[in-house]
């Protein structure tokens, strides 16, 4: 078919696990259908790949709509974490492997993942940081060019 998805360069931005794992997902995805795939992690989604925030990436409760509780029960000491297990344990009984065993799983498939030279800077970190399926730092400019001729999705 003509009309078929060859290419996918997957934006992740944001550091929470509802953000992080549609991304990772769509990845997956599209390594399992063939289709050429990077991911770019910018802003907060640096913390997916970031060797000591990666452990520790929870849900976000506060003002988070999609959980339907009121912005101050999210405030609540604990609810957070309360909520973080119990999404890691609907994520697991799919048979979702945790973030750091997922990206490497995604990486060995042949996606590439890069970090976002601009975010990085303004961080002040460096590719040291990052965990080893990341396969290099590069500019908005390079991801351009390793997106060219496919679809850009942003989560």
């Amino acid at each position: 078919m003509e009309n078929t998805i060859k290419k996918v360069s997957i934006i992740i931005s944001k550091g929470s696990l509802e953000g992080i794992y549609p991304g990772l997902i769509m990845a997956n995805g599209a390594r399992m259908e063939g289709i050429e795939a990077n991911l770019f992690f910018t802003f907060f989604g640096l913390d997916a790949i970031h060797k000591k925030k990666q452990k520790h990436i929870k849900v976000a409760t506060v003002g988070n709509p999609g959980l339907h509780i009121p912005t101050w029960i999210g405030g609540i000491p604990g609810m957070s974490a309360f909520v973080t297990s119990r999404m890691k344990k609907s994520i697991e009984s799919l048979d979702i492997p945790p973030v750091g065993e997922f990206l490497q799983l995604i990486h060995d498939s042949g996606c590439g993942m890069y970090a976002c030279k601009a975010t990085v800077d303004m961080f002040k970190m460096t590719k040291a940081d990052f965990v080893s399926p990341v396969d290099d730092i590069i500019t908005v400019g390079e991801f351009y060019e390793k997106a060219q001729g496919g679809e850009i999705i942003f989560t």
